[in-house]
């Protein structure tokens, strides 16, 4: 829409000095709306024509009075081409303020950051999983620790983001955060929504990631063999709750299920599916998709293992899930009881379903994607290059015991 400024002059009657002056005011009028101000110039009100706006006659006071009333609307007409050039509205609000010398208050970039996460609070549970709330609340605090590296400050202006901070925030978390390049890109990520929030609000006019490049690097994913996978399953354990984090473990190996995803999983969300089996209906937290998962004998037998364990009566769940934390701490003592020699975590199960368990023997790529709940089969396709590299390196092997 069009600004319309009109700018007028006129002698306020019901201001008149006691010796009869009356006051000139000026009107400024911005899409119907309207704000007024005193000029502090007094004329008699023979003198001032209503018409023109301007004090009638070519004497030195007139022509003093009628030059300091142009220099009024062209200091007006200034202003809307300021606030033009900065990117904000030109508002009877904002045209008072230039005039008023009213100082906008800055927008700072942590305040927008944690007003942002504490949105992503309430609406954990709803549009977001809790692993996601705390990747952004580490997120910030990586951002706080870089700005008081950076700048010795405890916040910044949001219009001084540039290139140059972005560019400098991704130094700092590779070299002072000692960050992967993946996890920085991973920050980076996060932080750039930030930086939208910003500019859909105009608090921001140039997009500081511009001529940025924001690329992963593929990463070879660890995931347990076929022999790795049987060993085990078949070792016995003395304590109890080892036996059980390899059981929600191999869980997941053979169906492929995040740890969020087995932790919230529903007695309901197990289902007999169209071919009478049983299948997993459920949602995926990180991205809301839906993953159909036939059941597999293996993960069947885990399931009928703890269907009366207290916690899983107790809380409604099929499987009596650890933290996360417990349970990765679990998984490194089982590696080394099995003689498994690679850094186990629990996502290493969902790397195991999309290779060893589903592509490996011929499940089709489409298939896999559906039942891993991605929503683009490109994320899929790097599970087939891994297994294209251990064809490569099995050959190799196969070609050194050829050797005669």
């Amino acid at each position: 829409m069009d600004t319309k400024i009109s700018i007028l002059f006129y002698g306020k009657k019901s201001r008149t000095t006691s010796d009869n002056l009356l006051p000139i005011y000026l009107r400024v009028t911005i899409n119907g709306k309207r704000f007024e101000t005193c000029t502090h110039s007094h004329v008699a009100p023979g003198k001032w024509s209503v018409e023109a706006g301007r004090v009638k006659g070519n004497t030195e006071e007139a022509r003093r009075v009628n030059a300091y009333l142009d220099m009024l609307r062209s200091k007006v007409y200034a202003y809307q081409q300021e606030l033009l050039q900065e990117g904000k509205p030109v508002t009877t609000g904002t045209v008072r303020d230039k005039w008023l010398g009213v100082e906008e208050k800055p927008v700072m970039l942590l305040e927008v950051f944690q007003q942002h996460n504490e949105r992503m609070e309430k609406m954990v549970g709803k549009d977001y999983a809790p692993g996601t709330l705390e990747r952004y609340r580490t997120s910030l605090l990586h951002t706080s620790s870089f700005i008081e590296w950076k700048y010795k400050a405890a916040d910044i202006d949001v219009r001084k983001l540039d290139f140059g901070f972005i560019s400098d925030y991704e130094f700092w978390l590779k070299s002072v955060r000692g960050c992967a390049h993946n996890t920085t890109m991973k920050y980076l990520g996060n932080f750039k929504k930030v930086i939208h929030i910003c500019l859909r609000n105009g608090w921001l006019q140039l997009d500081p990631f511009l001529g940025f490049k924001m690329s992963k690097k593929e990463v070879v994913r660890a995931f347990l063999s076929k022999e790795e996978l049987q060993r085990m399953a078949a070792r016995e354990f003395g304590m109890e709750r080892l036996s059980q984090v390899r059981d929600i473990f191999l869980f997941s190996c053979f169906t492929g299920l995040a740890y969020a995803d087995v932790q919230k999983l529903r007695r309901s969300e197990i289902v007999t599916g169209p071919d009478g089996g049983k299948w997993v209906y459920t949602s995926r937290q990180k991205t809301d998709t839906i993953s159909r998962i036939p059941l597999l004998p293996m993960a069947l037998t885990i399931l009928e293992k703890y269907e009366k364990h207290p916690q899983c009566l107790n809380q409604d769940r099929v499987l009596p899930v650890l933290s996360n934390q417990k349970m990765n701490a679990y998984l490194k003592e089982i590696a080394d009881l099995c003689g498994i020699g690679k850094p186990l975590t629990f996502h290493i199960a969902r790397h195991t379903f999309a290779t060893t368990v589903t592509l490996s023997n011929g499940v089709p790529i489409e298939s896999v994607s559906r039942m891993l709940g991605h929503t683009n089969i490109k994320t899929t396709q790097h599970y087939a290059k891994i297994l294209d590299q251990k064809v490569s390196q099995d050959m190799q092997q196969l070609k050194e015991k050829l050797k005669l």
